[in-house]
């Protein structure tokens, strides 16, 4: 929690106040982060978490939607807020709102998941900056992905959230082959396409290093990601540290510009949402207003 004095309120439209929140959760218990009928997911018990608090429906924007099992350590997400709902609590109570607003939320979640409590966590809420949209003002998203190559290294401590790959991989060719697909490019070859939406993207990192346990981990980062694009990507560059494709295998896949039978989704439970990154305070308008122009073409 930051102890910085708070922003002064900012009023949105109609007079709302927009909050942010990061979170943080374990992907594994729930079919994703969006809304499903009848399925457990992260959107929805973090707004019935809101529910309780505010007694009126919520609805949460976030920075990425992940799929089910994937997790989070930086997710950020926005809702809003009257400033009558912000202060919330008995005149003369010596919290500062969001101070009280984080304790509250807490206690909601523990309540709504039960034995999962932990699995959702709200590290941070703050009034956002005038302009601040958790999706469309963000510049890029970092994920991390795990893979321990080989028996020797397979930790069943680190089973939930680490890929156990049979076979041995190479991180100089799956450097090599990722490499070539870093820039702004058409990814219809790596993503499940929605109607409607685009699937041009600028991959601005995608790389492989082995760390001092022997286990690899993949970072790969954007200015968006569309639907099932990380996993897509991860599975693909696997040919390729195998020896089974050649590096420029995976260039060739992305000027295919189509999906097939070697269009392997990774695991999901490897997969962590790191980081979102945000432009400065006076920026942040500028750049939900460009991402949702480029969005719409």
């Amino acid at each position: 929690m930051n102890d910085q004095k708070p922003a002064a309120p900012v009023l949105g439209g109609g007079g709302f106040l927009r909050v942010r929140l990061d979170v943080s959760y374990d992907g594994g218990p729930f079919s994703g982060w969006a809304l499903q009928p009848g399925r457990r997911t992260v959107q929805g018990v973090l707004e019935e978490a809101l529910h309780l608090l505010v007694r009126r429906p919520i609805r949460v924007t976030v920075a990425g939607r992940t799929d089910a099992g994937v997790h989070a350590r930086g997710q950020v997400v926005h809702l809003d807020l009257t400033e009558a709902e912000w202060q919330g609590l008995p005149r003369g109570h010596e919290l500062d709102p969001a101070v009280a607003m984080l304790r509250r939320i807490r206690g909601a979640l523990s309540r709504i998941l039960g034995d999962l409590t932990g699995a959702v966590e709200v590290h941070r809420i703050s009034l956002a900056p005038e302009g601040f949209d958790a999706r469309f003002s963000a510049l890029w998203r970092r994920y991390s992905y795990r893979i321990a190559d080989g028996p020797a290294l397979w930790d069943p401590l680190e089973r939930y959230f680490t890929l156990w790959h049979k076979n041995p991989l190479d991180v100089v060719l799956l450097n090599e082959g990722s490499s070539k697909l870093l820039g702004l490019q058409n990814f219809l070859s790596f993503c499940k396409p929605r109607e409607g939406a685009t699937t041009i993207r600028e991959l601005q990192r995608f790389e492989f290093a082995r760390g001092e346990d022997g286990v690899i981990v993949a970072t790969v980062q954007a200015d968006a990601f569309c639907h099932n694009m990380v996993r897509a990507l991860i599975g693909s560059a696997l040919y390729v540290g195998e020896g089974v494709e050649e590096p420029g295998w995976l260039h060739e896949r992305l000027l295919a510009k189509k999906r097939d039978a070697k269009s392997v989704l990774a695991a999901p439970h490897p997969l962590v949402l790191e980081e979102v990154a945000y432009p400065s305070d006076d920026e942040l308008l500028a750049r939900a207003e460009l991402t949702r122009a480029r969005r719409e073409h």
